[in-house]
């Protein structure tokens, strides 16, 4: 599936030339050009890496990462600390505020992407790989394909998004602003119920499946107010 990658830079040809390169390296990137607008992304988008500028307007880098350690949320969320100030004590600064990593400008943005998947195969190593597993449901990134208890299912591209994403975080709740924004992109009008559509033909394709005598568990709950999460079958 898609790694997002949220950059937050506030010199606007660092942002551009850092998007560049990461999307051409097959990331979708998210940008902020200030620390309020980094926390509020970080927060609200669910981002995997946060690539994160030292001296930012109206909030600063380290405040932004001492802010995002502190909830619960994305206390666990890679940051790799950008910063034009090389001193060591500099570093030791950003690493102790929370930051994964730390690099001084100017760098190469090949050597940003190398530690970004360095970064991720540690921390969430199964972005890095090409199946996805959950109770006999297994989705394979780079095929396109999905089984459940090894027979195949068909799922339509946003169906198949909808579920990468659920199954990369089991447990964790998704709202449908959320969903919207990972599987259709930022900036384009969809109405919510839109993933409600969705997500009923993905259960309903996960559930009934050909040669089955009946439905199998449902693997997806929606959580009353607030969206859906994919969730381990009730035991009989």
């Amino acid at each position: 599936m898609t790694i997002r990658v949220l950059i937050a830079d506030d010199e606007p040809n660092q942002l551009e030339l850092l998007s560049f390169n990461l999307s051409n390296a097959g990331f979708e990137v998210i940008r902020a050009n200030n620390g309020h607008e980094a926390l509020r992304l970080a927060q609200d988008e669910v981002p995997d890496m946060l690539v994160l500028d030292w001296m930012m307007p109206l909030m600063s880098g380290v405040d932004v990462c001492r802010r995002l350690r502190a909830d619960q949320d994305t206390r666990h969320l890679p940051i790799i600390m950008l910063s034009a100030r090389g001193e060591e004590g500099d570093k030791t600064l950003g690493l102790d505020n929370g930051a994964d990593d730390y690099m001084s400008k100017p760098f190469s943005p090949r050597e940003l992407i190398s530690r970004i998947k360095a970064l991720l195969r540690r921390a969430k190593p199964t972005l890095m790989e090409q199946e996805l597993r959950f109770h006999g449901l297994v989705l394979n990134t780079s095929q396109m394909l999905v089984t459940r208890d090894g027979k195949p299912i068909m799922l339509g591209p946003k169906e198949f998004k909808i579920l990468a994403i659920l199954m990369e975080r089991p447990g964790q709740v998704y709202s449908r602003a959320q969903l919207l924004d990972m599987v259709w992109g930022h900036g384009v009008y969809v109405e919510e119920r839109t993933v409600d559509v969705h997500l009923s033909r993905l259960r309903k394709a996960l559930r009934t499946i050909p040669g089955e005598p009946k439905d199998l568990p449902d693997l997806v709950r929606t959580v009353r107010g607030s969206g859906y999460a994919m969730v381990a079958p009730l035991a009989a």
